[in-house]
């Protein structure tokens, strides 16, 4: 069944489940499959198409050396155990790092967990062009999201992007990433997602309804406006004030207060872009997995070069097309005879959005076709040790992060509805007295 039905995934990221199996071995070839045989097909499938993850770990060495090949400056990193069974990968492009000094130096970092066999977790660094694009800098694959592993993940990194006063690294409240980057950095700023820490205030303290002032006292750019704010959210719910100014610390979470800079990104968003954008291709081989990074990557330097080069030529390069100058300022730039192009930073010019995609990401081709040292060829890469798979249906949906919490749906065993409970129904599938439920057999 799986060779019959591996064409359906060539070419694409989620192709069809368990049940298009199903519906495929009836209507194309005649036969009834349990649910059981068609997961087992469309698994053999997969194996056919993107390679066993066992595979995966083995030529890993060998598709690391044709990256660095292909795309110079490509820096790959490979960390085993004392048994040669794999615990850190690490990829960055080196188009994307030629490109950084392009970009505002502010980086966000997270991590998603995995779904493959051997599951682990994928970290990103990422930055943000001057259009508000995505422009991933760093990938890792690890065993989990401790200490140990965000230094080594943030020691690669420091390498590629270097450790300024200018460079802000934004995450989460995870007490782990916050010991990791304040020793790993020391001059570079860190910064706290003010979205998750909003979640935690929601959570800690039921007050969804400081929400606006909150992130007012976020995005305020003077002080006086900042205190005006908090004057709001500390009348409401001194405790709230007091968490904000104590535990989190004005410093990681408000604009005006930020020792450096952070421009607009106040929160990790253009991470979770990049973390929802995988979430087809994250119980794939690790190999398939960067493979589809590769691709993605590529399309994006490349859409993004075309696009804007015709644009670039009829405005003589000056400013992005997303670019939305503050009225006093553009006001006071005309009174004064200055020119508002100057008044603009340069990481918002088109000039330096076409050298920061200047470039192109390369894909490794074929397996047959590569030419790799036996050296490299010879590496031994083993898999990682995994714990007993637990029965049941594996986990797929991500885990919260620190400071996150989602609420619980209502589903209503009446009308089988989410967002009520039975007793608030309103559906007319209500079953009578003597008679049996509209939606139950007979």
């Amino acid at each position: 069944m799986g060779e019959q039905v591996a064409p359906q995934y060539v070419g694409v990221e989620k192709g069809p489940g368990p049940k298009g199996v199903q519906t495929f071995a009836r209507t194309e070839l005649g036969a009834q499959i349990s649910y059981y045989k068609a997961w087992r097909g469309r698994k053999h499938a997969h194996t056919l198409i993107r390679g066993s993850p066992e595979q995966s770990f083995h030529v890993l060495p060998s598709y690391f050396h044709m990256l660095e090949k292909l795309n110079p400056g490509t820096v790959t990193r490979i960390e085993v155990d004392g048994e040669s069974r794999f615990k850190y990968l690490f990829l960055a492009f080196g188009v994307a790092i030629r490109g950084f000094r392009y970009m505002r130096k502010v980086v966000g970092i997270d991590g998603t967990f995995l779904k493959g066999q051997y599951r682990g977790v994928l970290l990103v660094a990422t930055a943000q062009d001057g259009n508000g694009q995505c422009y991933p800098l760093a990938w890792g694959i690890v065993d989990s999201e401790n200490e140990d592993v965000w230094s080594w993940f943030l020691t690669q990194l420091k390498e590629i992007i270097g450790d300024t006063d200018e460079l802000a690294l934004i995450s989460d409240s995870a007490p782990s990433i916050k010991k990791a980057i304040s020793t790993i950095f020391e001059k570079a700023h860190h910064g706290a997602c003010a979205w998750h820490v909003a979640q935690n205030i929601k959570n800690k303290f039921k007050c969804a309804d400081i929400m606006r002032s909150y992130w007012s006292a976020v995005n305020a750019y003077r002080c006086e406006d900042f205190t005006g704010y908090m004057i709001e959210i500390s009348n409401r719910y001194p405790r709230v004030a007091e968490y904000l100014e104590n535990e989190v610390g004005f410093e990681k979470w408000s604009r005006c207060h930020y020792p450096g800079l952070r421009y607009n990104i106040t929160t990790t968003n253009m991470v979770e872009s990049l973390n929802s954008m995988l979430v087809n291709a994250r119980d794939f081989p690790y190999v398939a997995l960067l493979d589809v990074i590769q691709e993605k990557m590529s399309k994006w330097w490349n859409d993004r070069r075309i696009v804007l080069r015709p644009r670039f030529a009829q405005s003589n390069g000056r400013h992005t097309s997303q670019l939305n100058p503050i009225t006093y300022h553009v006001k006071g730039a005309h009174h004064a005879q200055v020119s508002v192009y100057s008044l603009v930073s340069p990481y918002y010019t088109k000039k330096y959005y076409l050298l920061a995609y200047g470039e192109t990401i390369y894909p490794v081709g074929s397996q047959s076709q590569w030419d790799v040292p036996n050296e490299v060829v010879t590496r031994i890469v083993l898999p990682r040790e995994v714990k007993e798979k637990k029965r049941g249906r594996p986990k797929t949906s991500r885990f919260p992060s620190v400071g996150e919490f989602r609420k619980r749906k209502n589903h209503c065993g009446k009308c089988g509805a989410y967002g009520h409970y039975k007793k608030k129904c309103n559906s007319q599938t209500e079953s009578t007295e003597g008679n049996p439920p509209t939606n139950m057999p007979v």
